[in-house]
């Protein structure tokens, strides 16, 4: 395990911050391989990064922008993260980027996990960028402390890809990204603000509570690479 910690003075300035690192790491994987992918979380913390990387001047028709998880929600909903990009970041320059969804109508979750497998796969591993956040309570992506599919999901034997989640802190049913699906991707962000998601923070990468590890602190301890991780007070 290694991470980075990158202190910014306000949430304006982290936004920014992270914009420009997000945008260079795609133009990157433009550069290389002709085209780049991200994997974004949702809730409310990365507005104001979404928007400020859809002004990014980057070669957008050739990125694909998917999510690390999602609700059980259709797109309309207003708890659905898919809202969330498109509403915030598929704007501006990044109108132009190719959109894969983890809900599918038509089915249960598990019908839409299998589907958003497929279509997350097609797009290739590893990913060039991957975002994720951490709530109150450790969780990051939708790995929550008692999912009654946690420790398959953090497994790095369980197959890249989306399995459902369910949670008492989840809400809805989720769709998420397997930690094997993330482990690997070119940059690996952590994006966090508040003293308080701080402190949860400090207290995952000792260890935990009382209560045993915090999913976060189980990621940070086996992501193979290096962590970048952008925190305003």
């Amino acid at each position: 395990m290694a991470h980075q910690l990158n202190r910014l003075a306000d949430k304006e300035t982290l936004a920014s911050a992270l914009a420009d690192r997000v945008s260079a790491a795609l133009a990157e994987g433009i550069a290389a391989r002709g085209k780049a992918s991200i994997a974004v979380s949702g809730g409310s913390t990365p507005k104001a990064f979404f928007k400020a990387l859809s002004t990014r001047s980057i070669d957008w028709s050739r990125v694909t922008v998917t999510l690390v998880d999602e609700r059980f929600v259709p797109p309309d909903s207003e708890r659905s993260n898919h809202a969330l990009v498109r509403d915030n970041l598929l704007q501006n320059a990044a109108a132009a980027a190719e959109f894969v969804p983890l809900y599918h109508a038509g089915g249960d979750a598990a019908h839409s996990a299998a589907l958003a497998s497929e279509a997350v796969a097609a797009i290739g591993y590893p990913f060039d960028v991957a975002i994720l956040g951490m709530g109150n309570d450790g969780h990051t992506a939708s790995f929550f402390p008692g999912g009654d599919r946690l420790a398959e999901a953090l497994s790095m034997k369980t197959p890249r890809g989306v399995i459902t989640m369910e949670a008492e802190g989840a809400g809805e049913t989720r769709l998420t990204l397997t930690f094997s699906a993330l482990q690997d991707a070119r940059l690996l962000v952590l994006h966090i603000e508040g003293q308080q998601k701080m402190d949860v923070l400090e207290q995952a990468l000792a260890g935990g509570d009382e209560h045993g590890p915090f999913p976060i602190g189980i990621v940070l301890e086996n992501v193979p690479g290096t962590v970048e991780i952008f925190w305003a007070p």
